[in-house]
Order: C-alpha cells, then sequence, then structure tokens
C-alpha cells in the first residue's frame, strides 16, 4: 500500500511543489482539508479531502476539520506495538507517514491596526497544533514538516535514504514542531495576558548559539520570539563574522536611535549601547562623517546605523576605519562590493528599523521586571519655554535633534550639540554635574554657541552656570525639581534659553 501524507497549510508557499513531488517520486497518497485540498486539486494533483477520507463533514464553519480518529488515529499509532496495528486495521485507519501542518496566521492578524478581539479568537488554530504535537511525539514512526524551508531538504532525505528519512532527521522535525506550538501558543497567551493584564508570558525558539555573552566565560544564545521572524531575526546579513552578543545589544542601541530619524539622512556610531556620534546631513555620507567625526577615537571598533540604503560614497567611507558592524534599510550593488573589501565587516540590511518592542523586559532574582517601551514622539509644539529669551526656529530644531539623542544616553545624560551633530556626551555618571563636565570637556571649544540637552532635570543651578560658562546658548531639560527656579533664574542671569519637555527619558 503507498504510504499517505496529510497536508494542512495556511501557508501554502511550496505546498503543490512537494506535493507533486511526493506523488511522482515517492508515490504518495493525498489527504488534505479544505483550502489546501483546493489547491493541490486545482494543480491537477489527486487528493483526498479529509472529510471524505474521515466520513464526516467540517462543521462549525471549519472549526472542526481533522479533530477524527481516523486522522490522529493514524499519526499516533505505534508500528511496534501490535495492538496498535490491529486498531488501525479494525478501525480502517491508515498509517500517516507525513504530516505537513502550518498554522493560522494569529501574529499577523493582530499587528494589524484596529485588530478585535473576535477577529484575533478566530485565528487561533485548534487542528494543526494538535496535528503538530500528535506527529511530534510520534517521530519514531513518521515525519512531521511546519516550515516550507523544510520541504527540499526533506525531499533530498527521501533521495539519499532510498525513500525514507532518517530518525536523526524526524527528531530534528519534532524538535522544530513543538517549539512551532510553543511559540504560537506563547503569542495567543502574551496577547491575551495584554487584555487580561494580569500576567505576562514570554518564550522564544532559539535562533542559534553564540560565541559567548558579555565576556567569554558567559554561555549565551539567541532566541526569536514569535513564530515569525521580526526585527533582527528578519535582517538580513550580506557579509562579514557572525554576530555576538554585545553586537546583537549594541545594534538593537543602534537601531533605537536611527529609529528617530526618518526622512534627513542620519547615522549615528555605537559603543558599549552609547552613541559617541550621531549626525544629521543632507547626504548619507556627509551624515556619517559627522557622526564618525563627532568622537573619531570612541568611533573606531563602533557599531554604525544609517536611516538610508548604503551607497557608493558612504561605502568607501565605511571601508576606512576599523568598525564592527554596520546596519542599513538597504545596500546598493555597487555599495557592497566595495565593502566586500572588508570581508570581516558585518553588513546588515533591515528594511524596516523603526519597528521596535513594545515592551523591555530585565530579569531580577526571582523574576522580572516589565515597562512599555520609551517610544514617546518627541513634540517641541508641547514644550514650555520657561525663560525671558525666546528660542529661535533653528534653536528650537535643535534642541529637539539634542532632545531625541539624549533619550537613549545612560541615566545621568548630557548631551551637547550644534549643526545636527554631536559634540560632547556625557554618559551613565552617577550624578549630573560630572556629566556635565565630561560632556563640555568632549566638546571643547565646539560648545561656544552649542545647546545641552540632559534626560533628567536639574536639581540646582550649578550645571546651568557651568553650561553658561562653556559657552552654551540654550538648554532643554524635563523640569520638574523642586528648584526649577533656581535653574531659571540662573538661565535668565546669563543670557540663556531653556525650555521644559515635561517628558523624562531615564535610561538604565
Amino acid at each position: 500500500m503507498a504510504r499517505l501524507a496529510l497536508l494542512s497549510v495556511s501557508n501554502k508557499t511550496g505546498i503543490v511543489d512537494l506535493a507533486r513531488r511526493l506523488v511522482e517520486e515517492f508515490e504518495f497518497d493525498l489527504i488534505s482539508s479544505g483550502g489546501t485540498a483546493q489547491t493541490l486539486k486545482d494543480a491537477g494533483l489527486p487528493v483526498t479531502k479529509v472529510s471524505d477520507y474521515t466520513g464526516s463533514p467540517e462543521i462549525l464553519g471549519g472549526r472542526v476539520k481533522t479533530l477524527h480518529p481516523r486522522i490522529h488515529g493514524g499519526i499516533l499509532a505505534r508500528r511496534d506495538i501490535p495492538q496498535h496495528l490491529t486498531d488501525l486495521e479494525n478501525n480502517q485507519i491508515r498509517p500517516i507517514d507525513l504530516v505537513v501542518v502550518n498554522l493560522y496566521p494569529f501574529e499577523e492578524t493582530i499587528a494589524k491596526p484596529g485588530v478585535t478581539l473576535s477577529d484575533a479568537i478566530e485565528q487561533i488554530d485548534i487542528g494543526g497544533p494538535a496535528m503538530l504535537r500528535a506527529a511530534s511525539k510520534n517521530f519514531a514512526h513518521l515525519t512531521v514538516l511546519c516550515d516550507p524551508g523544510q520541504y527540499e531538504e526533506y525531499l533530498q532525505e527521501l533521495r539519499q535514504n532510498n525513500g525514507t528519512a532518517s530518525l536523526d532527521f524526524r527528531q530534528k522535525c519534532a524538535l522544530k514542531g513543538f517549539s512551532h506550538t510553543a511559540s504560537y501558543d506563547q503569542a495567543i497567551a502574551a496577547y491575551l495576558s495584554q487584555q487580561c493584564q494580569n500576567t505576562y508570558n514570554l518564550s522564544g525558539q532559539q535562533l542559534q548559539s553564540l560565541r559567548y555573552g558579555e565576556n567569554p566565560h558567559q554561555p549565551a544564545a539567541w532566541y526569536q520570539t514569535g513564530t515569525t521572524p521580526t526585527g533582527w531575526a528578519a535582517a538580513t546579513k550580506l557579509q562579514g563574522k557572525e554576530l555576538s552578543y554585545n553586537n546583537l545589544v549594541d545594534l538593537e542601541a543602534a537601531r533605537q536611535i536611527i529609529a528617530e530619524f526618518t526622512d534627513t539622512p542620519a547615522s549615528t556610531v555605537i559603543k558599549h549601547t552609547n552613541p559617541c556620534g550621531v549626525a544629521l546631513g543632507s547626504t548619507l555620507v556627509e551624515a556619517y562623517q559627522k557622526a564618525f567625526n563627532a568622537d573619531a577615537i570612541s568611533a573606531f571598533g563602533g557599531i554604525v546605523a544609517l536611516n538610508h540604503p548604503i551607497d557608493v560614497a558612504t561605502a568607501e567611507e565605511l571601508t576606512k576605519t576599523f568598525l564592527e558592524c554596520v546596519v542599513a534599510p538597504g545596500c546598493e550593488a555597487a555599495a557592497q562590493e566595495i565593502l566586500a573589501a572588508k570581508s570581516k565587516l558585518r553588513i546588515l540590511t533591515l528594511p524596516d528599523l523603526t519597528s521596535g518592542p513594545k515592551e523591555t523586559v530585565k530579569a531580577i532574582a526571582g523574576g522580572f521586571l516589565v515597562q512599555s517601551a520609551d517610544d514617546k514622539i518627541a513634540d517641541s509644539g508641547q514644550w514650555q519655554v520657561v525663560t525671558e529669551l525666546q528660542p529661535t526656529p533653528e534653536e528650537l530644531a535643535e534642541l529637539l535633534f539634542a532632545w531625541k539623542v539624549c533619550k537613549h544616553v545612560k541615566s545621568n545624560a548630557i548631551v551637547i550639540t550644534r549643526d545636527r551633530t554631536t559634540l560632547g556626551v556625557g554618559a551613565g555618571q552617577m550624578n549630573r554635574v560630572g556629566s556635565v563636565k565630561i560632556a563640555l570637556e568632549q566638546a571643547g571649544a565646539k560648545a561656544q554657541g552649542a545647546i545641552l540637552a540632559s534626560d533628567g532635570f536639574f536639581p540646582f543651578d550649578d550645571s546651568v552656570r557651568t553650561a553658561a560658562s562653556a559657552g552654551i546658548t540654550a538648554i532643554v531639560q524635563p523640569g520638574g525639581s523642586l528648584r526649577d527656579q533656581d535653574s531659571i533664574k540662573a538661565a535668565n542671569e546669563l543670557g540663556l534659553v531653556m525650555v521644559f519637555t515635561g517628558i523624562r527619558h531615564f535610561l538604565h
């Protein structure tokens, strides 16, 4: 008797070709449900509908199709137990040798704007996960495939092993099946927890092991959340060495900064999650040059993010020094040829640099902390000018640029900019005065006529006076200190502009 394959997929990529190879090369019989059966029939392939095979119609609008003993008995039967084989014969059940299943697009559905809870519920697959779990459990006797990327590998496995799949291959596929259902259930649980607001579930599927974590003695791995690759899991690495733990952490910090600037060409250079340079330019290469030269010493070995595709001029500049990684929305073919001269440089393309996680999660002893992402869009129209001196339109634009950068610097954070370029960055100090001094020292004489951004309020007027003595002309800060008036008075006395945003951006 021919072997039997059950095909029931939401994502029909490659399913017709797989089915054709199964029938023509390996003489499988096919059973299939609903839309998959119609797709195969339209392609001229011999297929039996699940409802015809089971003798039970699809009911409840398709909610019940494959939940039937003739399906699950065929999947779960152990061929090495005589009683199982007797049960199959007595109930006219054929053993199933291949299960090809992928699931309703739940994650894609909930990602759509305006989706309702009812819409989401209808995209929770029941029969699919049941078949995946059953087939994965019984991998000793059959193969389960849940990803179109597995189809060709499976066919090659059959060709190389006289029409059978090895036990090692079947076990590997079973692991992927369980991982797939776990990620799928996690996406559902995470969505429903948002509705209930009293639980938070976190799980992921390992993409790859990393050489080590922050330090060589720390094992590490990279996990993807959800069943659909997003974010860095969806990035394309054009060249270079494997990404490290620290690379990925720095790349995410770079992505968050560059996401602030969507139109004007922008570049940032990151070291240890802090920007050593951020700049806008009339061209991408100008933005990169300004960002790199903002602190060329620190930029050596840095992570670069660009908000426009890499062109030839920018590629030529990128090859002039040692960098760890570069990420951009795309890369021109001619630019890629130039970058190939730096074969170890990791070049990644991530078309959507602006989409990030909606929450941040941090582990603590005995649990973890969850907060919504700090993704509030800066709006200078909502700011309050608290000094007698008003900012010019040019100053206001510069203050907005500095404020956007300051948001992504470790607190206590001070950023000094001019001409949409960072001149000095004071990051992660235990007191704000120390951050001010570091930023001003780094800016040096360029601080004359520059502006200063602070992620938190000034509790005293000392930082205002220090900034003024270095030549700073305008300050942007959240405000909210009990001694705000001291800072405002000092700014008025020294002829500075000061604006309050009403928003704090601590980054721990």
